[in-house]
Formats: structure tokens, C-alpha cells, sequence
């Protein structure tokens, strides 16, 4: 297996976690922080819009089973990539949409198709997503990790 690993922010990670769970290739999924600035940040300090952290979800997949165009979609299709530190009714600077890569090719994807999605007329904005080399990863706490099936939300 050819295990492979990308970090998406996408809003609050439950629902997006949730959501990458459900594709088949797709190994694992942790919730957790990125982009920040401070060390080992808590879900607390996060939302204190202090730390710089996003709430990201780092996936880890087969590429022999699941390609990374098939995850953009995915990634597009559960956030709104227009709006700025917000996703619905979360609203702050930890909610920001961004990919964090680990390797020039997905570099090179994620660009490609963040520009097709911007192309394509189906947004009105500008997508604001940012695509960035891949930062420390803090894992969250572990009542976050796989909240929507601990709650029987589905």
C-alpha cells in the first residue's frame, strides 16, 4: 500500500473528519491544529483566535485507492472555499479553508484544481483557500477524534 498524507482545514474538523471517513482509500483521519504559531495549542486556545492554528484534519490515504484529485473534490464539495475565518455559523480565524501539502506534486494538484474550481462559475467570490507547505501538526484532543460517530450523528 502507498500510503500518502495531506492536512485540509475546512471549517470545524468534526464534520469534515466525518466526511473524509466515509471515502474509500482513505486510511486515516486526525483531528488537530496547524498553521499556527504557539506549541501544542488547545482546543481553548485555538478558539481564542490567539494561536494562529486552523482546525485541520490530517487524512491519510492509498493513492493506489483514492487519488488526490478525488480528495480535492471532496474537499471543495464540504466547505465554502469563499469565505474568509468563517464556514456557516463558525465564525474566527481557526475556521480559515486551506490545504497543507507535503510534496511538490500535490503542490502542483491542489493549485490545478483550485484553479478549475475557481473557473468553473460554480462560486461567485474568489476562492479563498490557501495552499501552503505542510506546518507542525498538533493532534487535537482526543474527544474531538471521531466526534460525529461517538454522538451518533451521521
Amino acid at each position: 500500500m502507498a500510503t500518502s498524507k495531506i492536512i485540509f482545514g475546512a471549517g470545524c474538523f468534526w464534520g469534515v473528519e466525518a466526511a473524509f471517513r466515509r471515502i474509500r482509500g482513505v486510511t486515516n483521519v486526525t483531528c488537530g491544529y496547524s498553521g499556527g504559531h504557539s506549541e501544542h495549542p488547545t482546543y481553548e486556545a485555538v478558539c481564542s483566535n490567539t494561536t494562529g492554528h486552523i482546525e485541520v484534519v490530517l487524512v491519510e490515504y492509498d493513492s493506489a485507492a483514492v487519488s488526490l484529485e478525488t480528495l480535492l473534490e471532496h474537499f471543495w464539495n464540504c466547505h465554502n472555499p469563499t469565505t474568509q475565518d468563517r464556514q456557516g455559523y463558525d465564525v474566527g480565524t481557526q475556521y480559515r479553508s486551506v490545504i497543507f501539502f507535503f510534496t511538490p506534486e500535490q503542490e502542483t494538484i491542489a493549485q490545478a484544481s483550485m484553479h478549475q474550481l475557481q473557473q468553473s462559475g460554480r462560486w461567485q467570490d474568489a476562492v479563498v483557500t490557501k495552499i501552503l507547505p505542510a506546518a507542525q501538526f498538533y493532534v487535537a484532543e482526543e474527544y474531538h477524534q471521531n466526534y460525529f460517530n461517538k454522538h451518533g450523528i451521521h
